[in-house]
């Protein structure tokens, strides 16, 4: 049996993982807007999107007890409980059997802060292209579509629309549809459905919100690589993991309780990081020198060099603010923190 402080250190330790992946996807975006152009970035939302859609929703329907319902009250629940269970602000609203309203009120999980200022409408809109527009493909329903009434990032209160069954079969354009004149109806929080806690305790809540972010991630540079080639990638990648890495460290070394003093601090910092991922991993010592075994890992069990050296810039961005004289190096799956050189 687990005890509860242990619990509530796994917990912890859960949401440093989804806050730093959940970080590095708003970067990505923000670093492709500012060092490429607002079109790249919304291919690259698209994309990403897109592919979670295909490998989310029609199981996530299943697993959330959804699939037997009708088809747009399906797919808005599905976003209300599976960005519910992945940290995100979300309501809803069933209309009729026909017609049923997911809002998302501010702050958006995925721009949040003042990254929103920095969201161009048609990379915001790639998102709805990439998951919400493709509901009725997936669900072999060519008359549901959603209707997208307000977004945040054209300073509306909030993401908002509905999915709707119309009398006829949509088009590829009118399967998403902008109508800004209407506004979702007030929502009362106590209509709306909610989580079983026995079925969804704390722990398990802060578990599915690590795979909501690592899922992201796992998707997000592999098309990152195919939408730039190799070596702009890296170089995109890279300075965007540090910046991440960096600007996370103070809420991840609160959350992993590890102090800021020495390189077996770090050390153990991302044993706890990586064990939350879901990763098998080791402390171990050589030659008098703290060192880190990865065993197996989860996020990319056959990953290019390419993708490790990306994956691994927010871990240098946190080891620079640890103690910015040290280097972390990663060969075969063993990390080792050493002075820097020079």
């Amino acid at each position: 049996m687990m005890s509860h402080s242990s619990t509530d250190t796994e917990v912890s330790a859960s949401k440093a993982v989804d806050l730093l992946y959940h970080s590095w996807i708003t970067g990505l975006v923000l670093s492709l807007i500012t060092r490429k152009n607002a079109k790249i970035a919304e291919e690259f939302v698209f994309r990403l999107f897109r592919k979670q859609h295909l490998e989310r929703f029609l199981p996530g329907l299943k697993k959330l007890g959804l699939d037997a319902e009708p088809h747009a009250q399906a797919a808005a629940k599905y976003h209300y409980f599976s960005n519910q269970l992945g940290g995100v602000k979300v309501e809803y609203f069933a209309e009729s059997s026909t017609k049923a309203w997911v809002r998302y009120p501010p702050p958006r999980w995925i721009w949040e802060g003042t990254a929103i200022c920095g969201i161009p409408s048609e990379v915001n809109r790639a998102m709805l292209r990439g998951w919400h527009a493709h509901n009725g493909v997936s669900l072999d329903n060519p008359r549901l579509g959603f209707v997208c009434t307000k977004t945040t990032a054209e300073g509306q209160p909030g993401l908002e629309g509905y999915y709707q069954e119309f009398p006829h079969p949509l088009s590829p354009e009118e399967r998403l549809q902008y109508k800004p004149e209407e506004s979702c109806p007030r929502i009362e929080p106590g209509s709306m459905p909610e989580l079983d806690a026995l079925a969804w305790p704390e722990a398990r809540q802060a578990k599915a919100a690590v795979n909501y972010s690592m899922e992201y991630i796992r998707n997000a540079l592999p098309i990152l690589v195919a939408l730039l080639g190799p070596e702009e990638a890296l170089l995109i990648g890279r300075i965007c993991g540090r910046q991440i890495g960096m600007h996370c460290y103070d809420q991840v070394a609160e959350l992993t309780q590890v102090q800021r003093i020495h390189a077996d601090d770090f050390i153990a910092m991302l044993a706890k990081v990586f064990s939350a991922s879901g990763d098998k991993v080791e402390i171990f010592q050589e030659n008098g020198v703290s060192c880190l075994a990865r065993t197996k890992w989860r996020l990319f069990p056959d990953a290019d060099t390419v993708l490790e050296a990306i994956w691994l810039a927010p871990f240098e961005g946190l080891l620079a603010v640890h103690d910015r004289f040290l280097t972390l190096s990663m060969d075969r799956g063993k990390f080792k923190v050493t002075a820097s050189q020079g």
